[in-house]
């Protein structure tokens, strides 16, 4: 009997959001297939019906995001990607980015995300033959996704465009800059 596409990709999704919402709450060596299985409402075999383990489960997940990444930039000129376009995507792939950027998630997917939006600085207008480039770009991307993250522990207390007012104000003016318009 062959499967339905929609019921696969249903019972896929429910190990994801699973696996996603405990994650959030602890390091992936303390989540167990079982433990996943239990609470999607299905068994053991059904999981390894779709992942080996939830190492392959999380992989799959951070490969998600990324091709969600790249589709989403194949329309966008590199020099458009800008943080709006992150906090776009913290708005749509919420639930998985709560859990690969939060307090238990790997700093190695974090750089693989620098990567596929920022392209080694390809999107800034940095001399190339400037030694302070790469450390100036990496300033810039690390606070970024440093102040996505707050936003996101702080369950998105900010409005999108003020954050997106923020982060362009603290680059363009600085952080007494910020202070003196509080």
């Amino acid at each position: 009997m062959k499967k339905q596409p929609e019921i696969t990709e249903k019972t896929r999704q429910s190990f994801i959001s699973v696996f996603c919402e405990l994650y959030c709450q602890k390091p992936i060596e303390k989540i167990t297939v079982q433990e996943i299985a239990n609470k999607s409402g299905y068994n053991r075999s059904t999981f390894y019906q779709y992942f080996t383990d939830v190492y392959d489960l999380l992989s799959f997940v951070e490969n998600d995001i990324l091709g969600f990444i790249r589709e989403k930039l194949k329309n966008t000129e590199c020099a458009d990607t800008k943080p709006r376009e992150l906090l776009l995507l913290f708005e749509e792939k919420g639930a998985y980015l709560d859990a690969l950027l939060g307090d238990y998630g790997n700093i190695r997917f974090i750089e693989k995300l620098k990567v596929e939006f920022f392209n080694n600085g390809q999107n800034y207008c940095f001399p190339r033959d400037n030694s302070a480039a790469p450390y100036l770009l990496e300033f810039q991307i690390s606070t970024s996704f440093s102040l996505l993250r707050l936003w996101q522990r702080r369950q998105k207390d900010l409005p999108p465009d003020r954050l997106l007012s923020l982060i362009d104000m603290l680059f363009t003016s600085g952080i007494s800059s910020v202070i003196k318009n509080c």
